[in-house]
């Protein structure tokens, strides 16, 4: 198993790194920017030896052949277009370098190709020992199968999205799963059910989850806010994400990338760097803990919740936390975690979840009780001393879209 990925941590990866910005201030640049890794990098010698340079890890794309679902026309044609033999001639040919942290194996495929990618994946996994096989997988509102047997031309390859994961776990052998979703181009209700389905799929099956989020825009008109970024990451934060990808840094697709078509930063620079900032200051004491559930506190009459498939609560209560909800009864995305060293603590992670299009920023107030245990709130900006209430119970001030890490010891 790839070692040079560091999965204790935290790690923020980005999409794309243009010809056009892999000179050495570009690279130092990406680093500053607090980004790990590069997604869909060429195999390009001069540039990787930058990156390792600068500690950033590269995932390589056309060392494999490529694969991508795209509209599902080649939907359950992966093993005939893409034979076995070429990867084994990849991996004869390859050479390797220490930048090189995963090979990808493809973009967005039908469940009807999942069975082939068993083996593919395997065949990564030992052919290539210090590089993962990186893939990732459609979001939910991919298009699904018509009730037919004879009909193939679909998205997932599925009736639906749940089916579409639970068949990728039965089948795929990757000790994650990463997806991505665009939540500005798609929806926040289907944020919160695509979420729910994939962290319960890798609660399930020991997996962790990596998600792609975006800092682009699908629309010309509107550039993504840093409360925007702020939410995506967060509300993923508190369904257990351990790896957040951005897209795009430079021109992939869409609008209004990090850096424009000469490679000059656009305003999303600073941003993504502050979001950045926030996550790796949280990265340490949040990555002690792992998932074991996600509540929505709050969320009264919300229809955001309609399609999601869970009942929000008023409050939260563990055994270890009590009455855990915004003290005006506003919205709070709960990530219940547990000591990944079996130390005695545990953690929730917490997302100010009323306000995530950003269009009426506030302040929201946090209150909760966690009787005969030392407390700790981390949050993006460090850690911050709670209020103790003469109740015993603790509060403290959470901005909307903002996250919160609070450890109970």
């Amino acid at each position: 198993m790839n070692t040079r990925m560091n999965r204790s941590k935290l790690n923020i990866g980005t999409y794309f790194l243009a010809p056009y910005a892999r000179d050495e201030q570009h690279v130092r640049e990406v680093a500053e920017c607090g980004i790990d890794f590069i997604v869909c990098m060429e195999n390009d010698r001069p540039a990787l030896d930058l990156m390792h340079r600068y500690g950033l890890g590269a995932v390589v794309t056309r060392v494999l052949p490529i694969w991508w679902g795209d509209n599902g026309d080649n939907a359950g044609k992966m093993a005939q277009m893409n034979p076995v033999k070429l990867y084994e001639d990849a991996a004869a040919s390859f050479e390797d370098h220490p930048a090189i942290w995963g090979l990808d194996s493809g973009d967005e495929p039908s469940a009807l190709d999942f069975p082939y990618y068993t083996q593919i994946i395997d065949l990564v996994e030992r052919s290539f020992p210090n590089q993962f096989a990186y893939l990732n997988l459609y979001p939910n509102y991919a298009s699904v199968a018509v009730n037919t047997a004879e009909q193939t031309v679909n998205q997932l390859g599925t009736a639906t999205y749940q089916e579409h994961i639970d068949l990728y776990c039965k089948n795929v052998c990757t000790d994650y799963i990463c997806y991505d979703f665009y939540m500005y181009s798609a929806s926040v209700s289907g944020a919160y059910e695509n979420l729910r389905i994939v962290s319960d799929a890798c609660l399930r099956t020991g997996r962790s989850m990596w998600i792609v989020l975006q800092v682009n825009s699908s629309r010309e008109a509107d550039w993504i806010t840093e409360n925007q970024l702020r939410f995506q990451a967060y509300s993923a934060m508190a369904f257990g994400a351990e790896n957040i990808i951005w897209a795009c840094y430079t021109a992939g697709w869409w609008h209004h990338q990090v850096l424009d078509e000469k490679g000059e930063k656009t305003e999303q620079y600073e941003k993504l760097k502050k979001m950045n900032t926030e996550l790796h200051i949280m990265g340490d004491d949040y990555m002690r803990y792992r998932r074991v559930s996600t509540h929505f506190v709050g969320f009264q009459g919300d229809a955001v919740l309609d399609k999601v498939n869970q009942a929000p609560i008023e409050s939260l209560s563990t055994g270890i936390f009590a009455g855990v909800r915004e003290e005006k009864g506003g919205n709070l995305v709960v990530g219940q975690m547990v000591s990944r060293s079996g130390d005695g603590s545990y953690a929730l992670m917490v997302c100010n979840a009323a306000d995530p299009t950003d269009v009426a920023p506030s302040m929201g107030q946090v209150q909760f009780r966690a009787d005969n245990r030392k407390v700790r709130i981390i949050t993006g900006e460090g850690e911050i001393t709670p209020e103790r209430q003469d109740d015993g119970s603790y509060r403290f001030p959470l901005a909307s879209c903002a996250g919160a890490l609070i450890i109970a010891e």
